[in-house]
C-alpha cells in the first residue's frame, strides 16, 4: 500500500467506490479545469486508481504538463479523491487489468504502445452518504441562504498521509 491510509479509512473509501462504473476525471488546462468520463478498473482500490488511455488524447498531454487531477464518483454516494496522476507503460499491468470491453471502445489491444495506464495516487477523499434527506435538506437550506453548512455534518474528509 503506496499511502498510510488506516485500514478503516481505505475500507470506507473502498466500499463507496467499489459499485461505480465510471468516474470523472478531472485535470488542469490552459483554460482551466476540464472533466471526462472514464471506465474505472475493476481493480480492488488500495490508495491508487487506474484508467485506460491512449497517448493521443488530451488528457494525457495534460498529466505530463500537471499531475494534479481529482476523481469524482456518483452512485449510492459522493465521493471526491485528490491526488496525483502519473503515466504507466508497464506491459504486464496493462494485460493485467484489460478485458475485451476496451478493445471496442479503444479500437486495438493492450500491447498497442499507444495505451498506457493513468494510475492516480490518492490523496485525499471526501464524501457525501446518501440516504439522509433532513441533512441534504439542511445542507441545501443554509447553501442557498449564505449560511455555513459544515454544521450538518453531511459530509467526511479521509486525509491521506504520504
Amino acid at each position: 500500500m503506496s499511502n498510510m491510509m488506516n485500514q478503516e479509512e481505505m475500507e470506507t473509501l473502498r466500499g463507496l467506490i467499489k459499485d461505480v462504473d465510471t468516474a470523472m476525471l478531472t485535470t488542469g488546462t490552459e483554460e482551466g479545469l476540464i472533466s471526462r468520463p472514464m471506465k474505472t478498473q475493476e481493480v480492488e482500490f488500495d490508495g491508487d486508481l487506474w484508467f485506460f488511455t491512449k497517448k493521443e488524447t488530451n488528457k494525457y498531454e495534460e498529466i505530463l504538463h500537471d499531475q494534479d487531477v481529482n476523481v469524482s464518483y456518483a452512485g449510492k454516494s459522493y465521493v471526491s479523491v485528490r491526488g496525483r496522476a502519473e503515466i504507466v507503460e508497464d506491459l504486464d499491468k496493462k494485460k493485467e487489468l484489460w478485458n475485451k470491453a476496451y478493445e471496442k471502445f479503444l479500437q486495438t489491444s493492450y500491447d498497442d504502445p499507444n495505451v498506457v495506464l493513468i494510475k492516480i495516487k490518492a490523496e485525499a477523499a471526501e464524501y457525501w452518504e446518501t440516504g439522509n434527506f433532513t441533512k441534504k435538506i439542511a445542507f441545501f437550506y443554509k447553501r442557498m441562504t449564505g449560511q455555513s453548512s459544515k454544521s450538518t455534518d453531511l459530509n467526511e474528509t479521509i486525509e491521506l498521509n504520504k
